[in-house]
């Protein structure tokens, strides 16, 4: 009797897909990731500084001439670009992993379900971070993000484009403008008043954490920056460089262009060559928002020509640790925080008290560089970055998460 044949089983819809391979992964978006984390560092050490007066548009009164010269480069190529570069990524992940579970038979409802489950996490992630170490935390604005990119997930092409022009109206005439108002001279953190150090922290924390999420919600300033995320995924300007090089180029160069240029003001304020009004301002801050969003998809663009000239040595290097970092972005962000924030903040050693600019950003290159040292020491074990570990398993459950 002829054996009959085993019928054949339907991809599961269940069971999460499996942590992607070296092989799988992209080296671009990792190089890029790594690189992110510099960016953040470097933008986020001023926040955990104490002991300083201001002048009138938030900056340390008492600089010195090389923490202004420090700062003045800062302003110019790194503030307000590390943001949109996290956003464009979170959304290029997003779309990787809605590819991923797509491939593996999961419906539309499915894939969805999983990644509002990650989103609510990363709130959970960020609101933890806020409270118990930076209240300047991104991870929960980005989470809140996510919630809304989830309506996008399943967009044809040219629906996702009718979307990010929505998207870039809407940041661009309400956004934008409303952020700025918030964001003028001398704005900061809230400071509750009486409370001991680390409660202050805990309060102020909270309240920056509800704050930011909100605004992200309401404002949507990361959304065309998530679309265009998605975008590139499906595009593969950044899974494969070497298809499109002339473009890469073209956004790389205008990137760095519209990055300096409209920064340009902002970093003349920080240098004190430029003393405006608060409406004028306000108007620059504005403006250094808008060319961020463009500026943080030429940096990307870079880091993807840098992917193409490394493709032949592959994961090794200084580019090859960066990537290390990459794979491993959440651990190594909020490792950032376990670093810098214990040791200058006030409730800390309190090491920040009266440091100057340079001084500080040497402090964020310096725990940047011990984020490295720890993720190619987990690269080289083979290990996941624990956070990244953790996320995977509430967002998936125990079945298939390791």
């Amino acid at each position: 009797m002829a054996a009959t044949p085993k019928a054949t089983r339907p991809p599961s819809t269940s069971a999460p897909p499996s942590p992607m391979t070296k092989s799988e992964r992209s080296l671009a978006p990792d190089i890029a990731r790594g690189a992110m984390l510099l960016f953040i560092a470097l933008a986020n050490v001023p926040l955990h500084l104490s002991g300083h007066s201001v002048d009138q548009y938030g900056y340390f009164a008492d600089a010195s001439a090389p923490d202004r010269i420090a700062l003045f480069v800062e302003q110019l190529l790194v503030a307000e670009r590390s943001r949109p570069m996290f956003a464009i990524l979170y959304g290029f992940g997003f779309a990787v992993m809605a590819s991923r579970m797509s491939a593996r038979g999961m419906g539309a409802k499915g894939v969805r379900k999983v990644l509002r489950r990650r989103s609510w996490w990363l709130i959970a992630f960020g609101f933890a971070h806020a409270c118990l170490l930076f209240f300047g935390d991104i991870l929960a604005p980005y989470g809140a993000t996510g919630l809304i990119a989830l309506g996008f997930v399943h967009l044809s092409d040219k629906a996702l484009r009718r979307w990010l022009l929505i998207s870039t109206a809407y940041v661009t005439v309400v956004g934008i403008p409303v952020f700025t108002l918030a964001y003028g001279p001398g704005s900061g953190p809230p400071v509750p008043v009486g409370l001991p150090a680390y409660a202050d922290q805990l309060l102020t924390g909270a309240i920056g954490a509800i704050g930011a999420t909100v605004a992200a919600v309401v404002l949507a300033i990361f959304v065309p920056l998530v679309i265009v995320g998605m975008m590139l995924q499906r595009s593969g300007w950044i899974d494969h460089p070497e298809r499109h090089l002339p473009k890469l180029r073209r956004v790389f160069v205008s990137g760095m262009a519209v990055n300096v240029l409209s920064s340009l003001p902002i970093a003349l304020v920080a240098l004190e060559a430029w003393r405006p009004s608060e409406a004028l301002y306000r108007v620059a801050v504005g403006v250094t928002l808008l060319g961020g969003m463009y500026a943080g998809l030429g940096y990307i663009c870079g880091f993807a020509l840098l992917a193409h000239r490394r493709r032949s040595r592959g994961r090794r290097g200084v580019p090859g640790a960066a990537a290390a970092l990459g794979e491993r972005s959440l651990t190594s962000y909020l490792l950032q925080s376990v670093i810098m924030a214990p040791l200058l903040a006030v409730w800390g050693l309190g090491f920040g008290e009266g440091m100057g600019y340079l001084a500080a950003f040497g402090v964020a290159a310096a725990a940047w560089a011990a984020t490295i040292a720890f993720a190619v020491a987990l690269d080289r074990a083979g290990r996941r970055g624990p956070f990244e570990a953790v996320l995977r398993r509430l967002t998936y459950g125990s079945a298939r998460s390791g």
